[in-house]
């Protein structure tokens, strides 16, 4: 699989729970940081379990997969029933057919109020 065939089949199988097919799609040591928490998850054993054990309620729909070479962009939105709306930016390596390194910017919709200062530029929504 080319590297965006990767990103896009890692996040189809994210959604169908499936989990060894995650696992496929991940290097032994690959490593992936959440700079947003100051989390690091290294290995694809730690990997799959922190996307397995997720509380349910959620889905996954993506919104957009860029790549050039061996580095692809996604976005994502996922909604879950208990938590609200998040979206992650993650920036993804893929050598070989396989997630060789990750960084995701995960966030919640609407966690950040807008500042006053710039009220008469925006439009809030």
């Amino acid at each position: 699989m080319e590297p965006k065939e990767v990103i896009e089949a890692l996040w189809a199988r994210i959604e169908a729970r499936d989990w060894a097919g995650v696992g496929e799609l991940m290097a032994a040591d690959v490593v992936v940081e959440w700079p947003i928490s100051a989390e690091r998850i290294s290995g694809r054993a730690n990997f799959v379990a922190v996307n397995s054990e997720y509380p349910q309620g959620w889905s996954i729909r993506v919104l957009r997969i860029l790549a050039d070479g061996e580095n692809v962009v996604s976005e994502v939105e996922v909604p879950h029933v208990d938590f609200g709306v998040f979206r992650a930016a993650a920036f993804w390596t893929v050598r070989g057919g396989v997630v060789v390194s990750g960084r995701e910017y995960w966030t919640s919709m609407g966690s950040e109020p807008s500042p006053q200062w710039r009220a008469e530029y925006v439009e809030v929504g």
